[in-house]
């Protein structure tokens, strides 16, 4: 039984020009996920962007 709760297991995940990481936010499918990541990353910050589902190990 789901009882309303709704999966999201793909993250966009941020990396800084120090090595820090930050789940950006969580989202229901790879497609959105990258959307999203593809907008932050053109943004011209100097940050990394990049999709995971939840549980894959980081690069």
């Amino acid at each position: 039984m789901n009882d309303g709760v709704v999966a999201l297991p793909w993250l966009v995940i941020r990396e800084d020009g120090n090595g820090n990481r930050y789940r950006v936010g969580r989202y229901a499918t790879e497609d959105e996920a990258k959307k999203v990541a593809d907008t932050l990353d053109g943004s011209g910050h100097k940050q990394l962007y990049w999709v995971e589902r939840v549980g894959q190990t980081a690069h």
